[in-house]
């Protein structure tokens, strides 16, 4: 795709950037065969290859409206047209670029504006914990529209974590809503991986992965949260003390094996989140290593519970990860399936986006368990909180990171 940048964008870093990308894209469609919002609305400027006309006519200089930048707030940022384009595009990189175009020309309604102000600071704020168990307090007497916001209180075991040392470590990023949400994960995760003799740091100065902050097209917030927690891992990194820094929610996992890309012009921090992109490794990656070391510490006959896998967005687009979780779960004994119908699509979860957008994001929940029910499970699994907590709203199944039903299942 030929294009004719505006003189505002020619040679700077954003218009460079968005005009490689936009070179690739061949017209073909492909894309809005596996769009989730396309498949919804069917309408061609809320799929991929709309919003990347869209996109080109406002870096060549055409006017920009508020339809436009709804038609890019509708993008869930999944990038299953990633996986999907015989060409590469980067869509993902490119619909951060529009967005941050479309946005700085384009007033938000005062409302909309509060909403995505409050998500940004408030879900990355030290408060969120405090606020969060008062939910879980008064959850009963919560309007259903926040109740579906405010899990229930996490079980006993959230608070047991490994003491043991063994000479294998990794660092664990607990995540900026995960701790107050789901404690279960990061305890559980913890206490997995020291049953197969790896110890589970924590570095304190660390928080949100800046993905929040990114797609809410806060760039400066999102790069700073990323500074400082190049910060707080890099003594350990540059120590050699630790061989990955473990993400066990896929959407900070594909966050932060991007910081090498998003911190490239920053001579300060470029060579150092290279390196810390380099040593980041989603939970699932760990599995081949895992599987022999924990098969014998497993309780056997495992409990015949059906398992139907949702694989997030994040994981299967974002950081291209297919078939593994599944895989190895059920060579260690666990009975696991994966939808036969659109498990390629989005849960309608995405970050922030079920709050945006709920009618879409409850739309394509909806469609995403019909299909799981199919498999007649009694328990959904996933990898990434955001997912699970998404998906719980609509189900009376439990639903868990896998994670927790491998850790349940240790002896």
């Amino acid at each position: 795709m030929q294009t004719n940048l505006a003189p505002e964008f020619k040679g700077t870093p954003d218009g460079d950037a968005a005009e490689a990308i936009l070179r690739r894209c061949v017209h073909c469609g492909f894309c809005t065969a596996t769009c989730p919002t396309y498949q919804l609305l069917g309408d061609e400027l809320d799929g991929p290859r709309g919003r990347i006309y869209l996109m080109k006519q406002v870096l060549e200089g055409a006017p920009v409206t508020r339809s436009t930048q709804q038609h890019l707030d509708r993008c869930l940022t999944c990038r299953n047209c990633e996986t999907t384009c015989p060409s590469g595009v980067e869509y993902g990189k490119l619909v951060d670029i529009g967005r941050r175009v479309v946005d700085a020309r384009v007033e938000r309604p005062a409302a909309e504006k509060a909403v995505r102000w409050l998500l940004k600071e408030g879900l990355t704020s030290p408060l969120f914990g405090p606020a969060m168990k008062l939910g879980q307090l008064v959850r009963p007497l919560l309007p259903h529209s926040l109740k579906n916001k405010v899990p229930a209180p996490a079980p006993s075991t959230a608070n047991l974590w490994p003491t043991r040392d063994h000479p294998r470590k990794v660092l664990m990023l607990m995540g900026c809503v995960q701790p107050a949400m789901m404690p279960n994960i990061n305890s559980a995760t913890a206490r997995v991986l020291d049953a197969a003799g790896i110890q589970t740091l924590v570095a304190d100065d660390a928080g949100c992965c800046g993905a929040i902050r990114t797609h809410l097209n806060d760039h400066d917030g999102g790069l700073k949260d990323m500074r400082r927690n190049v910060d707080a891992w890099w003594p350990q990194v540059s120590g050699g003390a630790i061989e990955a820094i473990v993400m066990n929610a896929s959407g900070c996992g594909v966050t932060v094996k991007e910081y090498g890309h998003a911190l490239a012009g920053d001579p300060l921090y470029a060579d150092k989140a290279r390196r810390i992109s380099e040593l980041t490794r989603d939970l699932s990656e760990l599995l081949p290593d895992l599987v022999p070391k924990l098969k014998p510490k497993l309780r056997l006959p495992l409990d015949a519970t059906q398992l139907a896998f949702h694989p997030p967005c994040t994981l299967q687009h974002g950081q291209q990860l297919r078939g593994g979780v599944e895989q190895h779960l059920n060579a260690l004994g666990f009975n696991v399936r994966v939808a036969m119908n659109e498990a390629h699509l989005c849960c309608g979860s995405a970050g922030t986006y079920s709050v945006l957008q709920p009618e879409l994001a409850y739309q394509l929940r909806d469609r995403k368990l019909a299909n799981l029910a199919l498999i007649e499970a009694q328990v959904i699994v996933s990898a990434n909180i955001g997912c699970i907590q998404h998906l719980q709203t609509g189900t009376d199944l439990p639903v868990r990171h896998w994670v927790e039903v491998l850790d349940s299942a240790l002896v």
